[in-house]
């Protein structure tokens, strides 16, 4: 499942949303925080493809490259570092995050986005490892 979630991610930053929500329960529940820009929650691969699409095309350059897969029972925590950048603008905004992803029978059926790392490991359960 993480090679599939890597999959996922550079498919994203290809954007390729059809391959992007490939590892997706056909019924996820994707949550993102309410600070973030469309935050809420979002159920069905097509209400997430939609929600992806929308915040790609809200900035000039955008990246999102996981750079730790950390499993946690039936969850796989993803951190990730975001690279964007507004559209007329040159400067880059740096964002360091969480992806929690519960997987069940090989897919992912909840996906829980985190402003802060440690949040997300704590939800997780894997508490003890600061990033």
């Amino acid at each position: 499942m993480i090679e599939a979630l890597r999959g996922a991610y550079a498919a994203f930053n290809r954007g390729d949303m059809d391959a992007a929500v490939e590892p997706l329960d056909a019924d996820i529940e994707w949550i993102e925080p309410a600070e973030f820009p469309g935050g809420g929650t979002y159920h069905g691969r097509d209400a997430v493809k939609r929600y992806l699409t929308q915040s790609r095309e809200a900035w000039a350059e955008a990246r999102s490259e996981p750079e730790q897969f950390l499993r946690a029972g039936d969850r796989i925590v993803v951190l990730v570092h975001a690279r964007v950048r507004a559209k007329g603008s040159g400067a880059w905004q740096d964002v360091r995050l969480a992806d929690v992803y519960t997987i069940h029978n090989g897919k992912a059926t909840q996906m829980r986005a985190f402003a802060d790392r440690r949040d997300a490991l704590r939800w997780a359960g894997v508490e003890g490892l600061e990033h």
